[in-house]
């Protein structure tokens, strides 16, 4: 047939099934609430048909599985302090009980006191640090939360990832850039980057990808806590060539990766902010 001058529809029924992870199964870490970028990225897994094993703070585990349970979502819910290896593993073996392999892991664990952040959120009666003065065992503390964890996860559920697993991390724009609210947070951001690239190089062997999204400000309970994030939000959404994200634009972002559709991309940095990281000056400057 002659096709030719002819206008042919795009079967778009056919790109929304394209991603198809039935029969997939993905260990999340870091939910915090249904606001998290962490249960962004779970809703799009569990809409492609993906069996979820979501691995929460203990304080948070009775609010996931009435969130789990609200939005009539088969997920297991565990309580983990990332870390110990042992409650990792307790995880893994939570994620494995009917599956014997895991397919997709997210790493979306991060926290730093004041001490770390050298900043308050107004109203707080607490005294930042300066970043000259940032406490040792602070900063050491929040070191392993929110980078060293993801070597930590991947050690131990290494002997149950499936072959072409892929592992996800959340980052943020501090970890190249200056953002003063942020501070010692930003040294555990460029960490987990750097961590990301290199268990993108010894995985690779194993047909294993790692890559990680530079989510924009989006206003989650952790990012409430970020003094600036309210003028970051206003100064993206004047400037950024696409404006504001929200935790759904994350999402949608993760399932490119947690799908065959990524399966010869790795060590990436994946930015999902709008476009505002490429800015060199702002609307408002002019």
């Amino acid at each position: 047939m002659d096709l030719v001058g002819q206008i042919v529809p795009f079967p778009f029924q056919n790109l929304i099934k394209m991603i198809d992870n039935a029969g997939k199964n993905a260990l999340i870490f870091g939910v915090r609430n249904d606001l998290s970028l962490a249960w962004s990225v779970a809703q799009k897994l569990h809409q492609s048909g993906c069996q979820l094993t979501l691995a929460v703070a203990s304080e948070n585990v009775s609010e996931i599985q009435h969130l789990v349970s609200s939005q009539n979502m088969a997920a297991a819910v565990v309580s983990v302090d990332v870390r110990s290896d042992e409650q990792i593993l307790e995880a893994v073996n939570e994620a494995t009980r009917s599956q014997q392999s895991i397919d997709y892991l997210l790493h979306a664990v991060a926290y730093g006191d004041h001490n770390v952040m050298c900043s308050v959120v107004p109203g707080s009666k607490e005294e930042p640090s300066a970043y000259l003065d940032i406490n040792y065992e602070s900063l050491v503390d929040s070191f392993n939360i929110s980078a060293f964890s993801l070597l930590r996860m991947v050690r131990i559920a290494k002997p149950f990832l499936s072959k072409g697993a892929s592992i996800l991390a959340l980052s943020f724009d501090a970890a190249r850039q200056i953002y003063p609210g942020y501070a010692g947070m930003s040294i555990n951001k460029a960490a987990l980057e750097n961590i990301v690239m290199y268990l993108a190089y010894y995985l690779g062997k194993e047909e294993i990808r790692v890559n990680v999204i530079s989510a924009g400000m989006v206003m989650t309970t952790s990012a409430g806590g970020i003094k600036g994030s309210r003028t970051l939000r206003k100064i993206a959404k004047n400037s950024a060539p696409l404006g504001n994200i929200k935790a759904e634009d994350v999402g949608n972002a993760s399932l490119y990766y947690f799908s065959d559709l990524s399966k010869k991309v790795t060590a990436n940095i994946h930015y999902v902010d709008g476009g505002i990281n490429k800015m060199g000056i702002f609307d408002n400057e002019l």
